[in-house]
């Protein structure tokens, strides 16, 4: 299996008086991107999967490089190995769960299609519309259809918030599955600290569009722990 690729970032954007600011390398995965809400979280995750152009960036994937500001390289949104998840999955309701994970794969594939249908518990409702599911059902869909392509890294930006434990774990563990299986490399947004420590995942902790901490979740989010358990007592 081939080592799970490199990211290299450095960017700078402003947008009217918040300005993201920083420079990391995720060597390890799959990473938690922890902080409060408006740190920045969000925004760079769109920078990343093409779909925000910042004033000035180099990021690269690998040997890929995904944006050059200074050499006027910015590849398109879904056709440089990242795929992205939202909490509320953009889904084209005209079209039906299978037609939905279908979307954007070159030629029909349908062995892929089936096999992500059967991976995440969808083949029952292939042919309805995606308006006739339920929230974990389409969050479902949504997944199967980013990693349908095989990419190379997989943002999820609170990709599970609103959904409930039961339903979450079943999805995480098939997200799990899958993503070791192919190799995918994954960047998390969640405000979920247990999930840190039970994944024993990476961590870039941001602050006003700063990277202020980097490193396992034993070290960056002790504190966030001590928190979270407190209130559980």
């Amino acid at each position: 299996m081939p080592e799970s690729p490199l990211l290299s970032v450095q960017v700078h954007h402003q947008m009217g008086n918040f300005d993201l600011d920083m420079a990391f390398t995720i060597e390890r995965w799959p990473v938690l991107l922890f902080g409060p809400s408006g740190a920045g979280k969000s925004t760079l995750l769109r920078i990343l999967a093409g779909l925000e152009t910042p004033h000035s960036a180099r990021i690269s994937l690998g040997d890929q490089v995904l944006i050059d500001s200074a050499k006027g390289i910015r590849q398109k949104p879904g056709s440089h190995g990242v795929q992205m998840v939202a909490q509320r999955p953009a889904l084209f309701p005209h079209l039906t769960v299978r037609q939905n994970i279908a979307f954007g794969l070159r030629g029909r594939q349908q062995q892929r299609i089936e096999e992500l249908l059967e991976k995440f518990a969808l083949r029952a409702f292939a042919d309805r519309s995606t308006q006739m599911l339920s929230g974990g059902e389409r969050q479902r869909v949504a997944l199967a259809r980013a990693l349908a392509p095989r990419p190379k890294l997989l943002l999820l930006d609170e990709a599970f918030v609103g959904l409930d434990a039961v339903s979450k774990q079943a999805i995480l563990t098939d997200v799990a599955s899958l993503v070791k299986e192919e190799n995918i490399s994954i960047l998390h947004v969640s405000h979920d600290v247990t999930d840190a420590f039970l994944l024993n995942l990476n961590v870039l902790k941001i602050q006003h569009g700063r990277l202020s901490e980097q490193g396992v979740a034993a070290e960056v989010l002790s504190s966030e722990r001590a928190v979270a358990l407190s209130a559980l007592q």
